[in-house]
């Protein structure tokens, strides 16, 4: 298990939700240097913190795990899925031909 990988999205997720490590970990009753070594992967968190940060982050338990599980590309499919909603047709369309070109 990638610890590093799981970490960086833990704390993308982290500021993506506008919270800093010292909330967060307020939030979870941790402090910020366990958030800290979390997100830098020196520490895996126990199943339980993992499903507190989950809940407090408002976020899927895969999705933190995206990078990680075999079938985490579904997961990264959605979030481009989401991502090209607020795009232009043309700027999708231009998206779809380089995948389809690398996937050839």
């Amino acid at each position: 298990m990638d610890r590093k990988c799981i970490g960086r999205r833990i704390q993308t997720c982290r500021e993506a939700a506008g919270m800093s490590q010292d909330e967060l970990a307020e939030a979870l009753e941790l402090s910020t240097i366990y958030i800290s070594m979390i997100e830098r992967g020196v520490k895996t968190p126990s199943l339980e913190v993992f499903v507190n940060l989950a809940n407090t982050l408002n976020v899927s338990a895969d999705l933190l795990l995206a990078d990680v599980l075999r079938n985490g590309y579904k997961v990264k499919a959605s979030l481009l899925s989401e991502k090209l909603e607020t795009k232009s047709a043309e700027d999708r369309e231009r998206v779809f031909n380089v995948i389809e070109a690398l996937v050839k």
